[in-house]
């Protein structure tokens, strides 16, 4: 009997630490309904000969639909081609169990903002999505770690590989996109 408690006493305590405390952007509850969004966590970012590119996710309740909210910035000293969302675009999570997770764009058909200021030689393009989670998906985020991030956009596909620890060169701060929902989903999901 003892063996028993010690073992239900240690999952449980190991679920506890592994949530976060939620942090949120918006919170918003009033007649209409209810908002909350979670801060936003840099989940990839690429610096390359002149051009730089980030990937960040947060998570949205909104009036109990739970959303995941992608942002990909591009900023280039040269063109930025255009990367488009339409009603067909999903991400795909693969996870380190060997599921696939899908979740699909929940908005219309999205190119992103091209932002070029004059005194500087930098163009900045913008390109922001929220995509709705499939029904049965939430357990498995919650216990396994992402490997592999699927972004399929409206004429192409992007693959990236999933850091366990990524120390951004842009904000010098650290975030654990592996770990990203086993953290965060409890936040907007009950």
């Amino acid at each position: 009997m003892k063996i028993v408690f010690l073992v239900i006493s240690l999952f449980v305590t190991t679920l506890t630490f592994a949530q976060k405390d939620c942090e949120f952007t918006t919170n918003i509850n009033d007649s209409i309904g209810s908002y909350k969004e979670t801060v936003a966590v840099l989940m990839h970012e690429k610096v390359f000969g002149g051009k730089s590119t980030y990937i960040f996710f947060s998570l949205i309740n909104n009036d109990e639909t739970p959303l995941l909210k992608m942002q990909k910035i591009v900023k280039s000293d040269g063109f930025i081609g255009a990367q488009c969302l339409d009603n067909q675009s999903k991400i795909y999570l693969q996870l380190q169990n060997g599921k696939i997770v899908t979740l699909v764009n929940s908005d219309q058909e999205s190119c992103g903002n091209l932002i070029r200021l004059e005194d500087q030689k930098l163009s900045t393009r913008i390109l922001s999505a929220n995509f709705l989670f499939l029904k049965g998906s939430f357990e498995d985020l919650k216990t396994s770690p992402i490997s592999i991030i699927r972004i399929r956009f409206a004429t192409e596909t992007e693959d990236i590989v999933v850091k366990k620890e990524l120390l951004s060169e842009l904000t010098n701060q650290t975030s654990n996109p592996e770990n990203y929902f086993i953290e965060n989903i409890n936040c907007v999901v009950n």
